[in-house]
């Protein structure tokens, strides 16, 4: 138990560190704007299950590759708090409030919902050029994806857990998100499945280039639980 105890404190202490004081300070606006979203996300499951607000809803922030590009670039930001009609809602508002939230904590809100548009943009393009590529290319789709209805903040969950993860050094956390979506792919290929490795790409790419930028490819040193800083030595702290 000691062992797994000091393994847990190096994987997540820094993040832990930074999420804690926010949380415990007098005042609960700690996360104004995963509040939204989660209350945004339900407010669109109500209205899409209604009559009258189902067609509203589709035509607001449903994006499918069949649509033109301007429309689908449209919707896109809308479509993060779509959730899918297929799947209960409680998991999109876990979602949100799980990973969104440690996310406005760790990052700041408007860093939170650019990398959470990046994700789920990388996963809307994708789906029209695997559509273009066909079924049988190593990264296409067949073209019955094209009417798929993208909706939902599966994407953008994905690709803010891993980019915390990254920035605070936990990386047996970004290993396994990673595989567990690979294992997705493999164990059941559809269109989300690969939309998250599309979002993982990107991400990646992303966390990439801020190593780049601030000129160190060493993996990052692990800071203390409590620290506000980024896990990198060459990485400065994050400013909400």
């Amino acid at each position: 138990m000691g062992s797994l105890a000091r393994w847990a404190r190096a994987e997540w202490g820094p993040l832990y560190g930074t999420v804690r004081g926010p949380l415990l300070r007098p005042r609960p606006r700690a996360m104004p704007m995963t509040a939204v979203a989660v209350a945004l996300t339900a407010l669109l499951q109500f209205v899409q299950n209604r009559p009258w607000g189902f067609r509203l809803v589709q035509n607001l922030g449903a994006v499918r590759a069949e649509d033109p590009l301007w429309l689908g670039l449209l919707r896109t930001p809308l479509s993060l708090f779509v959730p899918a009609l297929d799947l209960p809602v409680w998991g999109a508002l876990a979602q949100i409030l799980f990973v969104f939230g440690i996310a406005e904590l760790c990052l700041g809100w408007w860093r939170t919902l650019v990398i959470a548009y990046l994700a789920t943009l990388a996963g809307t393009l994708y789906a029209r050029l695997g559509i273009t590529l066909g079924a049988h290319a190593p990264f296409g789709l067949p073209w019955t994806d094209a009417q798929v209805v993208d909706t939902g903040p599966s994407a953008a969950v994905v690709g803010l857990a891993v980019f915390v993860a990254w920035r605070y050094g936990a990386y047996a956390t970004t290993g396994a998100v990673t595989v567990a979506m690979v294992a997705e792919v493999l164990l059941k290929e559809n269109l989300a499945g690969k939309e998250h490795l599309a979002a993982l790409m990107a991400v990646g790419a992303l966390c990439l280039a801020v190593a780049v930028r601030h000129g160190s490819y060493r993996l990052p040193q692990r800071r203390p639980p409590g620290s506000r800083a980024g896990p990198g030595s060459g990485l400065p702290p994050i400013q909400s």
